[in-house]
């Protein structure tokens, strides 16, 4: 089987559910089609997150065009210190890029702030903090912008988007120091069962990707396990983190029945009942 080739799709689920992170935009589908194959498996709302001030724009127009999208807006942890210090290599989609100091950074969330306010945009985020990519000297600038952005969601009353990569204490920290959004959202969660019950002791939504089916996983399966379920969410992260067994091919929203039915099977629930409950969750994080 091509690494490349799309995976099939899997038996569809008999209650709708939600895909609460998908990027539609690094996917070869089109929109139509994308939504169009996640609606035949009964995976019926995505919310489809920017990671730049390109993306985001993009996102936003893509929810206003579609009922079944919602938008969430940022510039992801690792956008932060590029527009700050520049970025040589391009190692970013955009290519290669002068540095352009506080001010870039200020216009480019003053960019995510004005989308903050659109109705069709339902989160701020991806952000928060990713010490896997980014070194001691962009640490600065990924803080400022995760305490901006933790503001602008406050100011707007939209939910909180975290993106957490070897940062678990460090997002914590600033987000217990900066006042947490009400509604906050752990995107492809990564912590541990310890960090598991401090999240849900700050009633902050953990949503949960095709890593957690990986074998390796037993950290993930761990924390899902006592993760209460009226804060648990699914995702894709499409196109990455493809659920096994189908690890390594392109992901995308109509696999989340596959990533959904391990899920259950951690948390020691039917299939119908875990895909209600993280609908409503989702729909309560989002607040659509």
């Amino acid at each position: 089987m091509s690494r490349t080739e799309a995976p099939p799709l899997p038996e569809p689920l008999r209650v709708p559910v939600a895909d609460s992170h998908t990027h539609l935009d690094m996917q070869d589908a089109t929109v139509e089609e994308a939504l169009a194959r996640a609606a035949a498996v009964n995976v019926t709302t995505v919310v489809q997150v920017g990671c730049d001030v390109a993306g985001s724009r993009w996102a936003a127009e893509t929810a206003a065009a579609h009922p079944a999208v919602h938008a969430s807006v940022a510039l992801h942890p690792n956008e932060a210190p590029r527009i700050v210090h520049g970025d040589p290599d391009g190692t970013a989609r955009q290519g290669g890029r002068e540095p352009g100091g506080k001010a870039a950074l200020d216009d480019a969330l003053a960019e995510i702030d004005a989308l903050a306010a659109l109705d069709h945009v339902r989160g701020v985020g991806e952000t928060g903090l990713d010490f896997f990519r980014t070194g001691p000297e962009g640490i600065a600038a990924q803080e400022e912008s995760f305490r901006a952005h933790i503001e602008i969601a406050k100011r707007h009353g939209k939910a909180l988007v975290i993106h957490d990569r070897d940062a678990h204490a460090d997002v914590l920290r600033v987000l217990a120091d900066a006042g947490a959004p009400e509604r906050t959202v752990f995107h492809c969660y990564s912590g541990d069962a310890e960090m598991a019950e401090v999240c849900a002791r700050a009633g902050y939504f953990m949503s949960f990707a095709g890593n957690m089916t990986f074998k390796n996983a037993q950290p993930l399966r761990d924390a899902l396990a006592v993760a209460p379920t009226e804060l648990v969410l699914v995702e894709t992260d499409a196109p990455f983190l493809t659920p096994a067994p189908y690890r390594g091919r392109p992901n995308a929203p109509y696999l989340i029945p596959v990533t959904l039915r391990a899920m259950a099977a951690v948390k020691g629930l039917d299939e119908d009942t875990l895909a209600a409950a993280i609908y409503d969750n989702t729909a309560r994080a989002f607040d659509f």
